[in-house]
Order: structure tokens, then C-alpha cells, then sequence
């Protein structure tokens, strides 16, 4: 009798649970990258809103829901690490995320609707900390970065199929065919059942296997070693804060892009049916691109392609400053799916690269922080430009600013690393197996 050999490039039940929540929440990423914004828009109009005002509205917004994320993540991050809280705290944020998604459906006037959108998208942004987290219980270090990756190409492709069914109801209800509200009703509850039957698979199989006993005053004491981990006397600082500055500025247009991308679409009056087409090719495109990024990195020196998709990135905000036509959104829809992973994904392995492996889980923080941080300036510097402007084409102005800026320092600190590794080697830094798995614990996919 022989035993059947699992193949190494096979996926465990547990892994497979776990990259399936990512399909499963990437839904209602979706609809805040479509369909709520159409949404706020009609409400804004009813409250008597020019399309600047609403895009200055929305986007000052989403910038306060990621500034109350980025100060709230090391705190509930530090939870997390408890001894069996881990599930129990991702469970409870899925659900609350889960029912503000099926209650943004409602009819709501204006102001209950932003309350519900931001408490659900606080809960939402939340269970990706303790989702992430959960990496490291549920494989092995050598195939952490395997299955992370997995995650987010998965998360692009799966969340396709309540998009498209929502693309179908909402077109629908466009050529009176259905009732708008009745629509709304069935895509919010659609995408909240999507999420909900991709959660609890995880949560029912799911076991903390890496904890840290209570302790007390644990939340000070981890801002206080988050906080003072420059002090120390670390290999290559200089170039490790190099890149940080450089991550701040160029992630910040990333990010940006991808949150107001239909808003600004929106302001400069495309056609709705058109800004939802472009924005589903953005997610089949970004399949593909997510994992072919990974697989070029072990061709390329990861620093030279993220120079590469910084640049693209550039060439992206520039091009949308004079964008005015149904065509060239479509265009940026697919050079966002280009990038957009593997931006991410490179960043995060570069930065575990040139850290001290055992100070991984503290760097990688900061550099949580950093991102978050760099999603609410750019938003807020949108929401403040088009505002003084009053033209939704210079509110893209000071992002490709902030993305060149990046792209220049980060070249200053890829010279500066390289410096620091001729005189002293790579060493320490080549055995990142653990940073890895640190680095997919912290990563923020909002």
C-alpha cells in the first residue's frame, strides 16, 4: 500500500480557508471603490452639492476613517497577540463590518449613511488586522510569502463574482428595469452574504498557535517599543528611514488612486456604467500581475522594479491631471492593475530585506503606520486642492508631486543601502524567512 505524498506546492485546508476571506472581504472593497460612491454622490446632490463639493466631502471622509485605522491598529494589533483572543476579535469585527454592509443597502438619508459606511469600514479595515495576523498560525515560514501572495491575487479574481452580478443588477435598475433601492437592497446583501460565508469557514477551523501571555499595561509598553526603536544603535538606520520617507510619499498616490479613483471619475461626469466596467478590468488585470510581480522579483532585484512601478505610478497621476474623456479612464484602469500589486507586494519584501531580522515585528509597524498615514494625507491634500480649485483635475496635482518626490528619495536610499551593504554585507538580512512572516502579519490591503 503506498501513501499519497502531498505535493509542496499543494495548499492545506487550514491555507486555503484563510486565502478564501480574502475573496470574501474583497467584495466589499469593491463596492467602496464603485458603488458607494455613486451612492454618496446622489445623496450629496440631494443636499444640494456641486461634484467638487462632493468629492471635497468624500474625500475628507475617507481620509478621517483611515487616520481613526492607523490609530487604532497597534492597539487592537496588540490584542491580538493575547493568548486566545486572536479569533474571537477578528470574528466580532467581520460581523460588524458584515451588517453595515447588508444596512448601507437602506434607503438612508445622508448623514446615517457616512455613519454606517464609517463604522463599517473601521470594522472591515479592523479584521484585516487579526485576517493578517493569522498568517503565521496557519503555515509554515517557508511558505508564508507563497500563500500571502495568493491571497491578495485571489482576493482580485474572487471578488469579481458578486461584482458582477451587482454590475448586472445595478444596470438594471439604470434602464428601469428594477427599482433603484430595490437593487441596492439585493447588491449590499449579495456582497454581505459573499463575505459572511467566506469568514466563517476560517473562524470555525481556525487555531492561535503563537501568543503572548496578558500582561499588564501591555498597550503602553507596546507604543513604547514601537516608539523607540530608532534609539538603538541598528545596522544601515540611515537607509532604513530613507526608505520609509521614500514609502510615505510614494504608497500615499497608491493608495489614493485606489480609494477616490470612481469619485474622481464621478466629478469629472463619466459614465457610471463605464466607471464600474473600467474598475472590474482593473481587478482581472490585477490577478495575473499580483502573482507574475513575485515571480519576476527572483529574476530582478525587487528595488530595481519597485523604481519601475513607482515611475508607472507617476506616469499614471500625470496623465490623470488631463484626463477628461470615458477612453483614458479605461486606460488608467488597466495600468493600475498593472502596478497596483506588485507595488505593494515588492515594497513589503524589500523593506524585509534591508531590516534587522530580529527586530522585524517592530520595523514592520512602523512601516503599517507609515501607510496608513501616507492614505490620509493624500486624501485630505485631494479633498483641500479640489476644494481651493474648484476643478477635480488639479486635485491629482500635488499626488504626482508626492509620488515623484518618493521615487527621488527612494533612489537616495537605494544608493545609500548599497553603500551600507558593500562596506558591511547582506548577512543577517538573508535569512528572512521569520520578517516574512512578520511582514504578512502587519500589511494593510485597504
Amino acid at each position: 500500500m503506498h501513501t499519497k505524498v502531498k505535493k509542496k506546492s499543494d495548499f492545506t485546508p487550514i491555507e486555503k480557508k484563510w486565502i478564501m476571506y480574502d475573496v470574501g472581504n474583497s467584495a466589499f472593497t469593491l463596492l467602496c471603490s464603485v458603488f458607494i460612491p455613486i451612492i454618496v454622490q446622489a445623496l450629496c446632490a440631494e443636499e444640494g452639492m456641486s461634484d467638487t463639493e462632493y468629492q471635497t466631502f468624500w474625500s475628507t471622509v475617507t481620509s478621517v476613517i483611515t487616520l481613526a485605522v492607523a490609530v487604532i491598529s497597534p492597539i487592537v494589533g496588540t490584542f491580538a497577540d493575547s493568548e486566545g483572543m486572536k479569533k474571537p476579535l477578528f470574528l466580532g469585527a467581520a460581523l460588524i463590518g458584515i451588517v453595515g454592509c447588508v444596512l448601507l443597502g437602506m434607503p438612508l438619508p445622508l448623514a446615517a449613511f457616512v455613519a454606517v459606511f464609517v463604522i463599517t469600514r473601521m470594522s472591515y479595515n479592523i479584521s484585516l488586522v487579526f485576517y493578517d495576523s493569522m498568517l503565521t498560525d496557519v503555515t509554515d515560514m517557508e511558505r508564508v510569502d507563497k500563500i500571502s501572495s495568493h491571497g491578495y491575487a485571489w482576493g482580485y479574481i474572487g471578488s469579481c463574482i458578486p461584482f458582477i452580478i451587482s454590475i448586472a443588477l445595478y444596470a438594471l435598475s439604470l434602464y428601469k428595469l428594477l427599482d433603484a433601492a430595490i437593487a441596492y437592497i439585493i447588491i449590499f446583501a449579495l456582497n454581505g452574504v459573499w463575505w459572511l460565508c467566506f469568514t466563517l469557514p476560517l473562524t470555525k477551523s481556525f487555531k492561535q498557535r503563537y501568543f503572548v501571555k496578558r500582561r499588564p499595561k501591555a498597550i503602553r509598553n507596546s507604543f513604547k517599543r514601537l516608539f523607540s526603536v530608532f534609539r538603538d544603535n541598528i545596522p544601515n538606520k540611515k537607509g532604513i528611514l530613507i526608505f520609509l520617507i521614500a514609502f510615505f510619499l510614494y504608497i500615499d498616490g497608491v493608495y489614493t488612486v485606489i480609494d477616490l479613483a470612481t469619485t474622481y471619475g464621478l466629478a469629472l461626469g463619466i459614465d457610471q456604467i463605464q466607471l464600474v466596467l473600467a474598475l472590474l478590468l482593473t481587478q482581472i488585470i490585477a490577478f495575473p500581475c499580483a502573482i507574475i510581480s513575485g515571480m519576476l522579483a527572483k529574476k530582478f532585484d525587487n528595488d530595481k522594479l519597485i523604481m519601475v512601478f513607482i515611475a508607472g505610478y507617476l506616469g499614471i497621476a500625470i496623465f490623470a491631471i488631463w484626463l477628461t474623456q470615458a477612453w483614458q479612464f479605461w486606460l488608467l484602469a488597466v495600468c493600475v492593475g498593472l502596478l497596483q500589486g506588485g507595488v505593494q507586494a515588492l515594497s513589503r519584501s524589500y523593506f524585509a530585506k534591508i531590516i534587522p531580522v530580529d527586530k522585524s515585528g517592530e520595523f514592520f509597524g512602523i512601516m503599517d503606520i507609515f501607510g496608513k498615514g501616507a492614505s490620509f494625507v493624500g486624501t485630505m491634500l485631494v479633498a483641500i486642492v479640489t476644494a481651493a480649485t474648484d476643478n477635480a483635475n488639479y486635485g491629482v496635482i500635488p499626488i504626482s508631486c508626492l509620488i515623484g518626490v518618493g521615487l527621488v528619495i527612494f533612489v537616495i536610499g537605494y544608493l545609500e543601502i548599497k553603500k551600507y551593504e558593500r562596506a558591511h554585507g547582506k548577512a543577517a538580512n538573508l535569512e528572512i524567512s521569520e520578517v516574512v512572516a512578520q511582514a504578512a502579519a502587519t500589511e494593510d490591503k485597504d
